[in-house]
């Protein structure tokens, strides 16, 4: 197991490059850049010539390397990249290590978050439809697994901000916390202000994930429950929970085990999609407030790191689906 671990972790490798170097491309083939943004503030705020603007901006340009060949630009940010240094954010004016550990914990947070409750509500939907299909209880978890995977998350997220903020009148929408808890030590109190503001994001993220293993767990249940093996365990005098839980249910749970791969990066996505209509400082902002004025580095290190996700997430999945099955294990050391 430990070697097949190091395998797959070794074969990363040659992805996470490839992944980099699409990812720098194109970034960079949009026309403009950090430059650009600049001489306009100096035009709309500095109230400079268009000359001056013009000409602060191609100092700035020498200055940070942006004139010179991407090839060049991109192996100094991936030299940096792999000590740690992942360069300096034009707009933040500051390392960009310091905004992704502030804005990346809480981006995995939430994401978690969304993954437990749409793995373990989605698991137990899906038992509670098997075991009861074409009755009523099916029939609406059927209809509700439908919803969730057709409405795009932004479409929820925009219903939510309208009912928070024009029909039950909430205010400080946009934040993690109120401002009166803004600057105070963690409590009890503080947290459940912090619940108070992140649960819709959660709420909308976790739908589409929930609908998901529900679906999937429902149809492999189904299969399952016909089986051969199923039939004897009964036939021996089996209860009907027992013969479900501890023969039907662990062996249905393999699709959704390898699932779990993609999951997490799909939670992600949805954290960032949803943050990004509810302006919650998280990763999502922060990816589409660079690109709009041309902060490069800043999107390309979060996207190589949410990509990184994806790989990290397979790995998982594959030891928990050797830990699952015994007859992975057999095979691996076969």
């Amino acid at each position: 197991m430990l070697r097949y671990l190091a395998y797959r972790i070794l074969a990363a490798i040659p992805v996470l490059f490839v992944m980099s170097v699409v990812t720098f491309a194109i970034i960079h083939a949009t026309p403009g850049d950090y430059a650009d943004y600049f001489a306009q503030q100096l035009r709309v705020q500095g109230h400079a010539s268009n000359d001056v603007a013009l000409a602060a901006a191609e100092q700035f340009r020498i200055e940070h390397g942006l004139n010179d060949p991407l090839v060049i630009q991109y192996f100094r940010w991936i030299k940096g990249f792999l000590v740690g240094d992942f360069g300096t954010s034009y707009y933040y004016n500051r390392p960009i290590s310091e905004v992704v550990w502030q804005r990346l914990p809480i981006t995995l947070a939430i994401a978690l978050t969304c993954h437990f409750f749409a793995s373990m509500i989605g698991i137990s939907l899906g038992i509670l439809a098997a075991t009861r299909q074409y009755s009523w209880v099916d029939t609406l978890l059927s209809v509700f697994t439908f919803l969730g995977m057709t409405i795009p998350r932004f479409l929820m997220a925009l219903i939510i901000i309208y009912i928070l903020a024009f029909k039950l009148n909430v205010q400080e929408l946009g934040s993690f916390y109120s401002s009166y808890y803004t600057y105070q030590p963690m409590s009890f109190a503080k947290f459940w202000n912090l619940v108070q503001h992140v649960w819709p994001i959660i709420a909308v993220a976790t739908i589409g994930g929930l609908a998901y293993n529900m679906r999937v767990m429902r149809g492999n249940l189904l299969d399952t429950l016909n089986a051969q093996y199923v039939e004897t365990a009964r036939a021996k005098g089996l209860s009907s929970s027992a013969t479900i839980m501890k023969h039907a249910v662990p062996n249905a749970l393999h699709p959704l085990v390898a699932y779990q791969g993609v999951i997490l990066p799909y939670m992600m996505q949805g954290e960032i999609e949803t943050a990004i209509i509810f302006g919650i400082p998280t990763v999502g902002p922060a990816i589409v407030g660079s690109m709009s004025i041309g902060d490069v580095l800043v999107t390309a290190t979060f996207l190589l790191i949410l990509g990184a996700t994806l790989i990290v997430g397979g790995i998982i999945s594959d030891m928990l689906l050797a830990w699952l099955d015994p007859r992975i294990r057999l095979g691996g050391e076969a």
